[in-house]
């Protein structure tokens, strides 16, 4: 498997980030979650005035043989037609990403299609679709190992020729909500009843038939009791692929934003190989899936919005990005007391 060399953040400068932030122009505390951001962003950066430069959402699509057992309403083909629908820009992220000046990068990590050439779709297609992992692993540890270098790859590719350093995941790919609900249960110890929920819009007896789905698939686990095996059998391509994007991006000190459900539980299974990644990584949302709170809360984070979303796509990460701006603009902008001769008034 792919190494990485991910450090914890140095916290030297800490005491200097502190200094600054609260000797600007406003009471102590006052900005809130504006004054914890510029400061986990100041960490990051190694600087007291940090910037942002050039943001991505990467999007990886993929498909899942789990679908085959009815645990979405989604069928197969939305996948590589939503694909193609990003490339057109009329999709709910695409005005999102123009809105925010947010640069779209689509990835076929694994769809069951052949997607014609001339789209602006990355090609890093593993295999199409994974298997159904009812009956046994989603992917060979070949296949997750191939994912993680290719998300790795897209990321620095793209650090390398933009100078990007905030960098945020989404994802398509029906049924990916049941990969994720078994990750969150088996790297949280959350009860996998807990972890699932209507993905695209099951009703309750959809969600029963999925929860009986999932929980036989856990008990076919066959695999050694290791966090890599667990990502091979339960992950998806479009999944695994984040999370090699993940690593890379904590490797080059950039800013990851985290979205919703999907991505979370990718970075959760990112952390049980390098815990140090979650000091880079900022959780733009709470989504609306049942689930992704007790998620949050299991990792003991809290995300910048709660706007019940369950789209997906990076949605929730590239709505979030405006509140990192104004953490950065801030920090920057902000006049201290000393420089514009204002009394401490706390």
């Amino acid at each position: 498997m792919k190494k990485f060399k991910i450090e914890p953040v140095d916290r030297t400068i800490e005491p200097d980030i502190i200094r600054k932030i609260d000797n600007l122009t406003k009471p102590k505390g006052s900005l809130g979650m504006l004054e914890k951001l510029a400061h986990k962003i100041c960490l990051i950066q190694q600087t007291l005035s940090p910037e942002l430069k050039n943001p991505h959402n990467v999007l990886f699509a993929a498909d899942h043989g789990i679908l085959e057992e009815g645990v979405s309403i989604s069928p197969k083909e939305v996948t590589w037609q939503q694909l193609s629908h990003f490339s057109k820009g009329g999709a709910g992220i695409n005005f999102l990403c123009e809105q925010h000046r947010v640069n779209l990068v689509l990835v076929d990590a694994g769809v069951d299609y052949d997607i014609p050439s001339g789209h602006g779709i990355i090609d890093m297609k593993v295999r199409r679709g994974t298997r159904n992992f009812l009956h046994g692993s989603a992917m060979t540890e070949e296949e997750m190992n191939l994912c993680i270098e290719r998300g790795a790859e897209i990321v620095d590719n793209i650090y390398k020729t933009t100078g990007c350093n905030i960098i945020s995941f989404g994802e398509m790919g029906s049924g990916n909500t049941s990969p994720s609900a078994i990750w969150m249960h088996l790297f949280t110890g959350i009860p996998l009843e807990k972890c699932i929920g209507a993905g695209a819009g099951l009703d309750n007896a959809g969600i029963r038939h999925k929860y009986e789905v999932l929980s036989e698939a856990v008990a076919n686990f066959k695999e050694q009791d290791t966090v890599v095996a667990k990502i091979a059998w339960f992950g998806g391509y479009e999944m695994v692929m984040a999370l090699g994007g993940m690593l890379k991006a904590a490797e080059l000190g950039m800013i990851i934003l985290v979205d919703g459900f999907i991505m979370t539980s990718v970075i959760l299974a990112a952390s049980k190989l390098y815990p140090y990644i979650m000091e880079y990584a900022v959780f733009g949302h709470q989504g609306d899936e049942s689930g992704h709170k007790l998620m949050l809360e299991a990792m003991g984070v809290r995300a910048l919005l709660h706007l019940d979303l369950r789209l997906g796509e990076g949605s929730g990460a590239v709505c979030a990005y405006p509140i990192i701006e104004s953490a950065v603009r801030m920090i920057n902008r902000m006049d201290s007391f000393q420089s514009v001769k204002v009394t401490k008034y706390f």
